[in-house]
């Protein structure tokens, strides 16, 4: 078993690597736990969550919301919980982005264990701290960086995960190679999806390398002031398209990253040979590169973006494979761009 303890600004948070879920109450001894999960993962993996007595949540975008927050700190209080209780998140980005924010709130912080059940989860979601809920059309609107205290990688939970799946989770690898690792870049060429989903030992190391990434990141600005901002290749003109669209999360991201890449080209001298090979990646690990918009309503989710200030936005581009910056657009600009598209 891998186990790691980085010690973030806000707090220390224990990775526990290929570690069974069935080992949680030992993980928390003498610990109240008080665990999360959607009905997707409850009805593939009920015997192993059964004993936990979960609180089982519909599954997808539609529960991250305020309301389902409440929700939670009213069950919370019937189960008399305190400080010392754990809030254990057991699911996708959804649930552990619901549980990071319940924990975070209630009592003003309990504790908190992730385990994530998807690709995106291990190698993005569950990572850094991040979590909060969608206001209306806008993502991740209200939201808090509430470190967990561990976060346990099963991967028996990748066992029953479909396909569309994994593509999502690996937009997630692809952005991390692209600002921050040409070598993983590299490897992900050389390989394909199916190579990832029949070798566990492959993908257990791709998922540890990823993590490290994400961290490093973290460990440097945890609080989202400069270089974590890096994290937001693809996400920014992504998210738009994803909540105008109903498009997964991995599939806006993809589109994201190639229009991104396509202001690089305009602003950063990002070369074309470059973008062809990240557009070539996307392609072939079942990711979309294009889809038709409407730009007036990316537009207006553009504007309420959380990395705008005043009248600019700090966009990420790339200078190459493996290296990104911030820049700071005017938004005079960046709209002119969009309409470009």
């Amino acid at each position: 078993m891998n186990q790691v303890t980085h010690k973030f600004h806000s707090g220390a948070t224990t990775y526990l690597f290929n570690r069974s879920i069935e080992t949680l109450p030992g993980d928390c001894t003498e610990k109240k736990l008080f665990v999360l999960t959607d009905e997707n993962i409850f009805r593939l993996h009920e015997q192993r969550l059964k004993n936990f007595s979960p609180l089982v949540l519909s599954p997808g975008e539609a529960s991250k919301t305020q309301v389902t927050i409440d929700y939670i700190l009213q069950e919370l209080i019937k189960t008399e919980a305190d400080k010392a209780t754990v809030m254990v998140g057991i699911g996708g980005g959804v649930i552990t982005d619901i549980a990071g924010y319940a924990a975070s709130i209630f009592k003003r912080g309990m504790q908190l264990v992730l385990a994530p059940t998807t690709m995106l989860g291990m190698v993005d979601a569950a990572i850094g701290g991040k979590n909060g809920v969608n206001i209306g059309p806008y993502k991740n609107m209200a939201g808090t960086i509430y470190q967990p205290a561990k976060i346990i990688f099963d991967y028996n939970f990748l066992d029953t995960l479909p396909k569309d799946q994994w593509i999502n989770g690996f937009a997630e690898i692809i952005k991390h190679a692209c600002i921050q690792d040409e070598h993983l870049f590299k490897l992900l060429e050389k390989h394909n999806l199916d190579d990832f989903i029949q070798n566990k030992l492959g993908v257990a190391n791709l998922i540890e390398d990823n993590v490290r990434i994400k961290t490093q990141i973290v460990l440097e600005d945890e609080q989202e002031n400069n270089k974590r901002k890096l994290l937001n290749f693809g996400h920014t003109i992504g998210h738009a398209i994803e909540t105008n669209h109903h498009l997964p999360h991995g599939h806006a991201i993809s589109i994201g990253m190639v229009i991104a890449a396509t202001f690089s080209e305009e602003i950063n001298m990002f070369s074309s040979a470059d973008k062809e090979r990240l557009v070539n990646l996307l392609i072939k690990y079942g990711l979309p590169v294009n889809t038709q918009f409407n730009k007036t309503k990316i537009w207006e989710r553009l504007i309420m973006d959380k990395k705008r200030q005043q009248d600019t936005l700090d966009f990420i581009l790339l200078d190459k494979i493996g290296k990104a910056k911030v820049h700071n657009l005017p938004l005079v600009q960046l709209k002119d761009m969009i309409e470009a598209l």
